[in-house]
């Protein structure tokens, strides 16, 4: 759960190792990860230091290293190779809608109207009453259900008490809005001042023609879908879609609950207006059979998932072959056209050369004038050409004959 402000996406100018920022060492926890982090968040929150600037970049800087140590790949590649692994891409974080002024919340509910994700926070005013215990806790029971309308930024906080026969054969919390409002489940555990901590939080998505967000607590571990996983990687990489899909498949920090009072919350996450939901708490006991197919068929999907890792190093091998390959063919093949071509012109220009020296009456051309095929016709050819031009000279001598008569 990051938290961040409007336009902050961005790292900060100087950046500081995420586990310094966190006060925690590289092999910790998730969850000692995330205790930190909302300990810090909460210390330097824009709404509790809204005239101390040095908070509020303290406070980016802890939402930034949370990003990063929050995310299992995030993490992987940054212990891997520090932030040159995030040279090329931003890191999402959320935004604190109860921080934002009238405008940019506007410009924040467009976006989101336009179809562009906006994550956001839970505003710290909630989370420091959660804190301190001054919330109001609504008891919900096993297999019953509450209809409300909680406001914008603000939170309902229900009770559900459980059994050791319904612990043992686990709950299901669900809410949903049949008017698409946006929301956030939440669930918190019990501190020893009995205040209420953040654990569990998972925002509502839309559903056919409903928004739904539901926790499953059935002593085995549970999975939740992170779509925003590896978003950024897709867009610059869509094949990327298809191999990282399966990345967002993270499991759930708390599998199952114990006998006893539990707190959940429903945060309204509507820009300006306030979320109507239901929420109902249901035994798993008469879902048996649901549960186990649940339980294969993500055992089979994380098989698939590593399946997948290596697939897509032998895939990306092959495709480089392939391009390889692919150059070496449309080389090859403007190569050919290009000598064809250079041919083509060669042979073009000897035959219309032929023409042009036959209509010039070259000495050398195979064609014959009518005097050579008299001369070269016959045996007798020279005493032919003899008598015409005897008949020849005889004639132009009459010719001037009769000139000179006229």
């Amino acid at each position: 759960m990051a938290s961040g402000r409007m336009g902050g996406p961005s790292a900060p100018p100087v950046r500081r190792d995420p586990y310094e920022v966190l006060c925690v060492s590289n092999d910790s926890s998730d969850q000692d990860i995330k205790a930190a982090y909302r300990k810090l968040a909460l210390k330097y929150h824009p709404d509790k230091n809204a005239s101390d600037p040095e908070a509020s970049e303290l406070f980016k800087e802890v939402a930034y290293s949370y990003s990063i140590l929050s995310d299992p790949e995030k993490r992987r590649q940054y212990d891997a190779a520090g932030f040159e692994a995030f040279e090329s891409e931003g890191i999402d974080m959320e935004i604190d809608l109860s921080s934002l002024g009238p405008v940019n919340t506007m410009f924040a509910a467009l976006f989101s109207k336009l179809g562009v994700p906006i994550k956001t926070t839970i505003s710290a005013t909630v989370l420091e009453e959660a804190l301190s215990g001054t919330v109001t806790v609504k008891p919900l029971p096993i297999g019953t259900s509450v209809t409300e309308k909680v406001d914008k930024q603000s939170a309902h906080f229900f009770g559900v008490t459980i059994n050791d026969q319904q612990a043992q054969a686990g709950i299901v919390v669900r809410v949903t809005s049949a008017i698409q409002s946006k929301f956030k489940l939440l669930y918190f555990e019990q501190e020893a001042n009995g205040g209420y901590d953040l654990a569990l939080q998972e925002d509502s998505e839309k559903i056919g023609k409903v928004t739904s967000a539901a926790m499953y607590f059935l002593h085995f571990q549970v999975y939740r879908m992170d779509s925003v996983v590896n978003t950024l990687a897709m867009a610059r990489d869509p094949e990327a879609a298809f191999f990282k899909r399966l990345e967002g498949l993270q499991p759930c920090e708390v599998s199952e609950l114990k006998p006893g009072t539990h707190i959940f919350a429903v945060y309204g996450d509507n820009f300006f207006k306030s979320a109507t939901y239901t929420i109902e708490a249901l035994c798993a006991k008469s879902y048996e059979d649901t549960t186990e197919k649940l339980k294969e068929i993500e055992s089979k999907i994380l098989a698939k998932r590593d399946a997948l890792r290596q697939f897509e190093i032998e895939y990306r091998k092959a495709l480089t072959l392939f391009q390889e390959v692919t150059n070496k063919y449309n080389q090859e093949k403007q190569s050919v056209d290009e000598l064809l071509k250079q041919r083509d012109n060669i042979l073009s220009s000897f035959t219309i050369h032929r023409s042009v020296t036959n209509s010039s009456g070259d000495a050398n051309s195979s064609c014959k004038t009518p005097d050579e095929d008299i001369r070269f016709g016959s045996p007798n050819g020279s005493l032919d050409v003899k008598n015409k031009l005897n008949k020849k000279k005889w004639f132009n001598l009459n010719l001037n004959r009769s000139d000179r008569k006229g």
